[in-house]
């Protein structure tokens, strides 16, 4: 079956709706109306004016009538929705005004310099991902923490997959809605970038029609790239640790991801070390 790609022209009249519907009148100034409202958030009206723009206009950017807003329009419309870096980021790769940033196809195999450095970067975890999560490469350190990515099919080596689907790693984050949550922001600016990209296309289409969760957090809309963070995990042999993340893109091959742990205590450290002496 042929799986459709992004429809940046429907998405960017989604986007558009759900960003103007979480924004409270009351905090940016404007004046109260005396009719009662009926929907959540801004009026189109209200979005016109505080981007320089018709309504018309807006209405037609919302009903995706076609329209492809100028860099100028878009960053307008990004001040107007009080947009998050990575929301504009969103917004101009929607509207298709900046530049493609990877012009290649998606890389599907690890760079042999950095596959090294993954495994130079012991006692650390560390792996190698690609923008849609896809596990490249990973060193003994990391398949001791979370899993032995040897035993699983090329298709199943993919930290979103696994975190939803995998039995296991469905229960290993404490917090796990806030982990899926954050995933699926880096996931739909990820798709945004790469519209394309029919096997990212095709991995959320999975998600959406096999888990509830994924499906109901999408709709959300919410878009984010975390370059760092911290986790907590329930390790079935040491019990709980929690680590600090970093992520690093190489500058020769920016669809390359590296991903790196560290104990974020004491106590983190010590389960990392007994994990490790296995």
């Amino acid at each position: 079956m042929t799986t459709r790609t992004v429809d940046t022209t429907q998405e960017l009249a989604a986007f558009l709706r759900t960003r103007r519907e979480r924004l409270d009148p009351r905090d940016l100034g404007l004046p109260s109306r005396r009719q009662s409202r009926r929907t959540p958030g801004l009026r189109r009206e209200e979005v016109a004016e505080l981007a320089g723009v018709s309504v018309d206009y807006i209405v037609r950017l919302e009903q995706a009538r076609g329209l492809r807003p100028s860099a100028d329009v878009v960053e307008a419309l990004s001040r107007a929705l009080r947009l998050a870096p990575d929301e504009r980021t969103y917004l101009f790769d929607l509207a298709r005004q900046r530049r493609p940033r990877h012009a290649d196809k998606p890389a599907t195999t690890a760079v042999p310099p950095l596959a090294r450095l993954v495994a130079d970067l012991a006692p650390l975890p560390a792996m190698l991902m690609n923008h849609r999560y896809d596990i490249l490469a990973w060193n003994g350190e990391m398949a001791r923490l979370l899993l032995d990515f040897d035993t699983l099919p090329p298709s199943q080596r993919n930290s979103m997959w696994l975190c939803l689907m995998h039995p296991e790693i469905r229960e290993f984050y404490v917090d796990r809605e806030r982990v899926v949550r954050e995933g699926i922001a880096h996931l739909r600016a990820a798709w945004a970038a790469h519209p394309e990209d029919q096997a990212l296309t095709g991995l959320i289409a999975e998600f959406t029609a096999h888990d509830e969760e994924f499906a109901r957090l999408w709709a959300e809309r919410d878009v984010k790239v975390n370059g760092r963070g911290r986790k907590v995990m329930r390790h079935p042999d040491v019990g709980a640790l929690a680590v600090h993340f970093e992520v690093l893109m190489p500058l020769q091959d920016p669809d390359q991801r590296l991903v790196i742990y560290r104990a974020a205590d004491d106590e983190s450290q010590s389960a990392l070390d007994r994990l490790c002496a296995r």
